[in-house]
C-alpha cells in the first residue's frame, strides 16, 4: 500500500506542481572551465516561511534522470516526517558524464576532466549551495553506474564531503575500488550512511563487483558505519534506481522516523534502561547526526506512555512528564503524565490536584479537559479529600 501510494504522489508531482518547486541555474565553473546546468528543490512547505530552518543537501549526479526520481521521494518522505525535509540539487551529465567520471587505468582515481569533475563538485558547487541556502552539515550523494562509482571518491578524503551515498549499481573503477571503498570505510571516524544496491539484470561485472563489495563491507566493524544492501529481482539497470532510492532513504533516515509498531514491540518493550531515556537519546541522535534540532512527535510521546503502562513503569512518568512540558508546554500532556505518576506513586493528593489544574491547558493527543476532571472526582471520591 505504501508503495503504491507513493507512486501516485510521484505521478502527481510530476504532472502538477513539481517544476514550480525546483529552481534552474546555469553554474559558471573555473574547475571545469565550462557552465553547467543544475537543478535545485527547496522544500516546498516551509522554506520560505521559516528563516530560522536549516537543511540537509541532496547532491544528485546524472540529474537529468535522477533528479525527479530523488526530489520526489525526498518530497515524499519528508512530508510524512520519516526524513527531515531537505534540498534537493542535481547535477545534469547528458553530454558530460564518461568525461565527468573519467579516471586513471593505473591507480583507478580520477584524472583529467574527471579529477576537474571532482573539484567542481566539492570546491565549488557545494560550496555554492551552502552560502546561497540554509543548510546543516548533513549531505548525501547519490549516484548511478559510472557516477555511483565517482561518489566514492569523497569517501578517501580524511574528512569526507558527504555523510551519506547512495550508489546504485556502480560500474567500480578497476582495479583499485573494491580496496579503496572498505578501506575508506573502515576508517570512518565520524558518521557514515552507506547504500549499496544492483539488480539481476545487471551486466555481469557490476553484478559481480557490487557482491563482492559488499561482502567486504559487511564484514567491516566500524560503529560510525550504517550500512546496507539491496540486491533487486526484476529491474533493469536503468530502472533499478526508482526501487533503491526509496529503501536507501528509509534506512538512511531510519532514526529520524517516529516509534514504529515494530520498535515499540521489538525495542521498547524490551527495554532494559527508562523508556524515556530511549526517547531522550533518539532524538539526541537526530541532532547530533543530521544538525537539526527536531521537536519529539506526540507518537513518540504515546509510544512511550504505552510501554510505561504495559510494563507497570509507573516512576518514569515523572521524568515523561517534564519532557512533555518542555516541549508542550501550553498542552495537558505533559500535566497528564505527571498525575500519571503521582496517582501510581501513593501520592493521590498530589495527582487529584495536578488532574484539576487541566483547565488552563489545551488538549492534546486524545487527552482531554473532560478526562482530567474526572480522574480528579475519581480520587477525590476514593480518598475523600
Amino acid at each position: 500500500m505504501k508503495k503504491l501510494i507513493l507512486f501516485v504522489f510521484l505521478f502527481s508531482l510530476t504532472f502538477v506542481n513539481i517544476e514550480a518547486q525546483v529552481k534552474y541555474e546555469t553554474f559558471e565553473s573555473s574547475k571545469l572551465g565550462e557552465t553547467r546546468q543544475i537543478k535545485i528543490q527547496l522544500p516546498p512547505r516551509g522554506y520560505d516561511s521559516n528563516n530560522d530552518k536549516s537543511y540537509p543537501i541532496f547532491i544528485v549526479l546524472d540529474g537529468d534522470y535522477l533528479f525527479e526520481a530523488v526530489a520526489g521521494n525526498v518530497d515524499y518522505y519528508s512530508y510524512w516526517e520519516d526524513m527531515p525535509e531537505s534540498i534537493v540539487v542535481g547535477v545534469n551529465q547528458m553530454d558530460t558524464r564518461y568525461d565527468d567520471c573519467l579516471y586513471s587505468e593505473q591507480n583507478s582515481l580520477p584524472v583529467e576532466t574527471g579529477a576537474a569533475f571532482f573539484e567542481f563538485i566539492g570546491q565549488e558547487l557545494v560550496p555554492y549551495i551552502e552560502k546561497t541556502f540554509r543548510t546543516v552539515n548533513f549531505r548525501v550523494a547519490v549516484g548511478h553506474g559510472l557516477t555511483a562509482n565517482l561518489i566514492n571518491y569523497y569517501l578517501l578524503k580524511p574528512q569526507p564531503l558527504f555523510q551519506g551515498y547512495i550508489a546504485v549499481s556502480p560500474e567500480l573503477a578497476p582495479p583499485g575500488m573494491l580496496d579503496y571503498i572498505p578501506e575508506g570505510l573502515s576508517k570512518a571516524e565520524s558518521k557514515i550512511f552507506y547504500y549499496l544496491a544492483n539488480t539481476d539484470n545487471d551486466g555481469s561485472s557490476i553484478k559481480k563487483m557490487t557482491n563482492t563489495l559488499n561482502t567486504d563491507i559487511a564484514a567491516l566493524d566500524n560503529k560510525n558505519l550504517v550500512y546496507n544492501f539491496d540486491s533487486f529481482e526484476g529491474p533493469s539497470h536503468y530502472s533499478v534506481p526508482t526501487h533503491a532510492i526509496p529503501n536507501a532513504i528509509e534506512k538512511m533516515f531510519h532514526v529520524f522516523q517516529p516509534i514504529s509498531k515494530k520498535e515499540y514491540k521489538e525495542t521498547i518493550l524490551e527495554l532494559q534502561i527508562s523508556p524515556v531515556l530511549y526517547l531522550q537519546e533518539k532524538y539526541e541522535s537526530i541532532n547530533q547526526l543530521f544538525g537539526i534540532d527536531k521537536k519529539i512527535l506526540i507518537n513518540d510521546f504515546k509510544a512511550i506512555s504505552a510501554a510505561i503502562e504495559k510494563n507497570e513503569l509507573y516512576e518514569y512518568y515523572e521524568d515523561l512528564g517534564k519532557l512533555a512540558r518542555k516541549a508542550y508546554p501550553e498542552t495537558l500532556l505533559g500535566t497528564y503524565y505527571m498525575a500519571r505518576f503521582y496517582e501510581e506513586t501513593g501520592e493521590p493528593k498530589k495527582a487529584m490536584r495536578t488532574y484539576q489544574s487541566a483547565y488552563t491547558l489545551k488538549e492534546i493527543a486524545g487527552v482531554t479537559k473532560d478526562e482530567m476532571l474526572e480522574k480528579a472526582n475519581l480520587i477525590k471520591e476514593d480518598f475523600g479529600y
